[in-house]
């Protein structure tokens, strides 16, 4: 991790639309999402991260496939998951996978753990719902001592002894690590004990409401570790770059729209309108508009947090994959330079 800012992309491997509107099959997504990472790549943005789901509106069930096969086409972005769901997985295996994406992709691997907010994985690979606090947990603890690259000790409830060393080792040392957290003081006093990076979920509402979180995860760094370098803070945030502030809202609204009726209507939500994107695009967590109304939002929000870090969640329900190339391309080349200045 670098303490100059950092930009990045996110991606869950939406299923989106061809140019008749109809989904595409998921192995096109998948092979879109490479293409995006790798045009991503070659115009200098510094990192791409893909999500894990397993559920049809959502291609990519296991991330790393995804970004080895990046590894091979790309010289210099950082490939990274937004978030690894720890709960479900088993930490060895998790950080075995990324030693040996990080040697592949000569030293760009980074991992953000997550407790996830859709709970299929659960069921999936046989865990009970109700030990979803202690699974994160113990899994966390054993994580933190894997990063050590040295022999392992470790004594839980999840899951046998164990006492090992774990291979490949990486180059560095160790693997740079995030913790995901979407508000709960807890988690990021977590993050915090073990000196993880903090990646705040911004997904509603104002950014500034999260700058309490940012302040007590770094009270809690100098109590904890007193003296001891910082690790960045991070947040991350859905948003759409287009040429225009009217044109980015116009065109996000329906795939907006989309996605989040389908997701609300499993949860309770009422259905989304265009006066909720725009409240939203306004003055809360969605970063919608021209390069530069994005950019200032950005930096903005940079400030306020105190934070290294932005990544973009650029993929949006079933928005078509040409106009993700687009926004790629308009953040990659104008925002992230403007955020640059404007920090300077």
């Amino acid at each position: 991790m670098t303490d100059r800012p950092t930009f990045g992309l996110d991606t869950f491997g939406d299923v989106t639309l061809d140019d008749r509107d109809v989904p595409l099959p998921q192995h096109e997504v998948l092979r879109n999402v490479v293409a995006q990472g790798v045009l991503a790549d070659r115009l200098g943005v510094d990192a791409f991260n893909v999500g894990e789901h397993h559920r049809p509106d959502f291609a990519i069930s296991a991330p790393d496939i995804v970004l080895a096969a990046l590894a091979g086409q790309t010289q210099q972005i950082g490939l990274g998951t937004a978030v690894t769901v720890l709960s479900s997985d088993d930490p060895v295996r998790v950080y075995e996978r990324f030693a040996t994406l990080d040697a592949l992709s000569g030293g760009r691997a980074e991992i953000t753990l997550g407790r996830g907010s859709f709970t299929e994985s659960f069921p999936l690979f046989g865990y009970d719902l109700a030990d979803y606090e202690i699974l994160f947990s113990e899994k966390l603890d054993l994580f933190a001592a894997l990063r050590s690259e040295g022999r392992v000790r470790w004594t839980g409830t999840t899951r046998p002894p164990l006492d090992a060393e774990i291979h490949p080792k990486t180059a560095s040392g160790s693997i740079d690590t995030w913790v995901g957290v979407g508000g709960s003081p807890e988690s990021v006093v977590r993050a915090a004990r073990y000196r993880f990076g903090l990646m705040l979920a911004i997904i509603g509402g104002s950014p500034t409401r999260f700058e309490p979180y940012a302040d007590l995860y770094r009270r809690a760094l100098g109590e904890l570790h007193p003296g001891q370098p910082e690790p960045p803070v991070g947040f991350h945030s859905p948003g759409f770059v287009w040429d225009t502030d009217e044109e980015a809202r116009e065109l996000l609204y329906p795939h907006f729209k989309a996605n989040r009726d389908r997701i609300g209507a499993e949860r309770g939500w009422p259905p989304a309108t265009r006066a909720d994107v725009d409240r939203e695009a306004d003055a809360g967590a969605l970063f919608v508009g021209s390069p530069r109304t994005v950019a200032r939002k950005i930096a903005d929000s940079m400030k306020t947090l105190g934070a290294q870090r932005f990544d973009l969640k650029y993929a949006n329900g079933p928005m078509p994959h040409a106009q993700l190339v687009h926004g790629i391309e308009l953040y990659a080349t104008e925002v992230i330079p403007l955020v640059r200045d404007m920090l300077s």
